[in-house]
């Protein structure tokens, strides 16, 4: 995945979760992944597996249309 989509999908996830008010570490437990982990995903530092992905996106109650940039 580019720089660019990470980028994007690290800033849908951050509105999407400052929307419900939530803080990484409360997404990152939920998600089963490092706080830290999280932080980079959000940064567009890390590119986060599917697997994680679609945990993330269940913490946070949104559709992965939502936030994908495809």
């Amino acid at each position: 995945m580019t720089s660019d989509s990470l980028q994007t999908i690290g800033r849908k996830l951050r509105e999407a979760r400052e929307k419900q008010h939530l803080t990484q570490s409360e997404v990152a437990s939920g998600a089963n992944i490092s706080t830290n982990h999280y932080a980079q995903i959000e940064r567009g530092e890390a590119n986060a597996s599917i697997e994680t992905l679609e945990s993330i996106l269940k913490v946070l109650r949104v559709k992965s249309s939502k936030i994908l940039p495809f």
